[in-house]
């Protein structure tokens, strides 16, 4: 900083000292009077003194030269004001014969803000334009996608800190053609011929902001390939913040092409009944309830609690978030089974939460399908264990994560957690517990899901492998899963079932396609697609309403809640009981008794013939 310094003042004292004298030759038509010409050198080192005492006040010398901006320009002309305002009543005590001419001090004034605001734009052209291209002649030639905040965003982020990029353009999302310049970077509109306009900038490749939506990056992608044009995303705020990424240019990843537009939650609304609370997430150590825990702790509880049969996923956890917690917060990391309703007992004694998510559950389709009794006992009777522990411990709010395939099932994954759906439901009417059901669909990058498993065949040379060519499954990220999970909790009314709007279905194949592309391979030339043939319990598609709940009221832009139609508490506490006694026979017994049940269930609530899937 002395350095610094060491260099500003004599430049900045050089200036104000020019201003000065400028503005009296201004002043007398570059004829000065000796009288007036002594008072200059009398005057000079007096107001230069002065000057210098406002720089230090307003912190002038600490505000960058490179990095200059609107408010550092306010400040320089607050300054020479403020500057003015001391001269005139020091010029009516120190000099009286003759006094400094009052249009001299004003002139002086516009002249030290000009020549100010020149050295600060000055330097930040110098740096931002021209010292690039001296220490670096081989710059990317850059188009930014959008000439909105994010855009121009972009463009600030790689002037200050990716002096290898260049930016020749922006592309607008609008069909209307523009002639407009931003920071003097020309704007073209998409609608302009894409291929025109790389040719024509000879652009190297093109940058998108990390909140645009999959439908629109999937097309960009798209004429990307075409025009060989290497596309890039820089990361949203909102990433950056969360850690996920660092500010700098990085590849596309699924993610982008399946992210919709953001949701636009009620932060009062969750923080309403998170902030200050004790929370307790169960299967804390899973993709769904670690994002929880993480989402929930950015709202301040009071306490909370983790709670996963696994050992090691709980110590990830531990070791992830000790550091980032705040003092205030406590956090515990437990061991326990849902299953064991003993020891959740304790847990609910021991903590009282107030706020439970139920994320634990067994989620493997095909391997479920092997293993039927440990699916009833842990996503239907361990479901159960927690739901008569909030309700006999008083806890406020209860919200269980459910999944699409819960919607006329035909795998015995779903077809539990149609049965904990039920439970929820009838158990909502004879407890002061608010019960909420939460259902969506796939989830990226989720332990065991399809994209973790094409990455590994992808690095592993191929070939990926699709079970059909027309299957198709809805996705959301996981963070944004979460976030409507935590919106749902706040919005839905006891016993109602919320619906998350999953946009468009997308096909496995063309999941795959992505994956193998974005990988820098292609699909049928470096990497082969294989089809296996469905698996035991899949289906082409999933759903998201029964028939009874086509028309879903929609409570929130991204969410829907389901119209049940009722059934007996004592009807699904006998389901619940004839299930807990098939665990006693053969595994295949239990599977057709669970079946023998959905078909009821389904029949329930099936007032429709048609499956309604939900679109964008």
């Amino acid at each position: 900083m002395r350095h610094r310094l060491a260099i500003i003042l004599p430049i900045n004292l050089i200036l104000y000292a020019l201003c000065f004298t400028v503005a009296f030759l201004l002043r007398f038509d570059f004829e000065i009077p000796e009288s007036y010409a002594s008072l200059l050198w009398e005057c000079l080192p007096v107001v230069l003194l002065l000057k210098v005492a406002v720089c230090l006040g307003t912190r002038e010398w600490q505000r960058r030269l490179r990095y200059t901006t609107l408010e550092d320009a306010l400040y320089v002309s607050a300054g020479a004001f403020l500057s003015a305002g001391l001269i005139f009543p020091l010029n009516l005590v120190l000099f009286t014969n003759p006094a400094i001419p009052r249009s001299v001090i004003l002139i002086d004034v516009l002249l030290s803000i000009l020549a100010a605001g020149l050295l600060r734009s000055g330097a930040r052209m110098f740096f931002g334009s021209v010292y690039p291209r001296m220490i670096n002649q081989d710059r990317k030639r850059t188009l930014i996608y959008g000439s909105d905040s994010s855009g121009v965003g972009i463009l600030r982020a790689l002037q200050a800190t990716s002096p290898e990029h260049r930016v020749v353009g922006f592309i607008d999302s609008g069909d209307q053609k523009t002639k407009s310049l931003v920071a003097g970077v020309p704007v073209f509109s998409i609608g302009d011929d894409l291929h025109r306009i790389v040719q024509k900038l000879r652009a190297d490749q093109l940058l998108v902001p990390g909140s645009l939506s999959g439908k629109v990056l999937r097309k960009l992608i798209e004429s990307c390939q075409n025009l060989e044009l290497t596309l890039h995303v820089i990361p949203a705020v909102q990433e950056i913040v969360a850690g996920r990424f660092k500010m700098s240019v990085r590849d596309v990843t699924i993610s982008d092409l399946l992210r919709r537009e953001p949701a636009q939650l009620d932060m009062q609304g969750i923080r309403d009944y998170v902030t200050g609370r004790c929370v307790l997430v169960t299967g804390a150590a899973g993709s769904i309830g670690s994002e929880l825990c993480r989402q929930v702790l950015e709202f301040k509880p009071s306490t909370l609690v983790l709670v996963d049969q696994t050992e090691s996923g709980i110590f990830e956890m531990e070791q992830e978030l000790k550091s980032v917690v705040p003092a205030e917060i406590t956090v515990d990391y437990l061991v326990a089974d849902i299953r064991d309703q003993d020891a959740m007992d304790q847990i609910m004694d021991d903590f009282r939460p107030e706020l439970v998510f139920h994320a634990a559950a067994y989620k493997h389709v095909p391997l479920m399908e092997k293993n039927p009794q440990e699916a009833i006992r842990n996503n239907i009777l361990g479901t159960k264990n927690i739901v008569d522990l909030a309700d006999k411990h008083g806890v406020d709010r209860f919200v269980l994560i459910s999944t699409d395939k819960a919607v006329r099932p035909t795998s015995i994954m779903g077809a539990t957690k149609l049965v904990a759906e039920k439970y929820l439901q009838v158990k909502s009417t004879k407890s002061s517990t608010h019960f909420v059901t939460v259902r969506f669909g796939n989830v990226l990058n989720s332990v065991g899901s399809v994209v973790p498993t094409f990455r590994k065949q992808i690095e592993a040379g191929g070939p990926v492998t699709v079970t059909h060519p027309d299957m198709e499954r809805f996705f959301m990220t996981i963070p944004e899963a979460v976030q409507l999970v935590l919106q749902s909790g706040a919005i839905g009314a006891t016993g109602d079932v919320l619906i998350l709007d999953m946009g468009e279905p997308v096909k496995i194949v063309d999941l795959a396609k992505d994956l193998i592309y974005l990988s820098g391979l292609k699909a049928g030339e470096d990497i082969d697609i294989e089809f296996t043939g469905i698996r035991p319990g899949e289906k082409l598609y999933e759903e998201l309403f029964y028939g009874s709940e086509t028309g879903a009221k929609q409570v929130h832009d991204k969410i829907f809640c389901g119209t049940r139609n009722a059934i007996a508490y004592s009807t699904v506490v006998q389901d619940l009981a004839i299930l807990k006694n098939s665990l006693e026979a053969h595994p295949t017994e239990s599977a057709n008794t669970l079946w023998t049940i959905i078909s009821r269930y389904v029949a329930s609530d099936d007032s429709t013939e048609d499956s309604v899937k939900i679109a964008a």
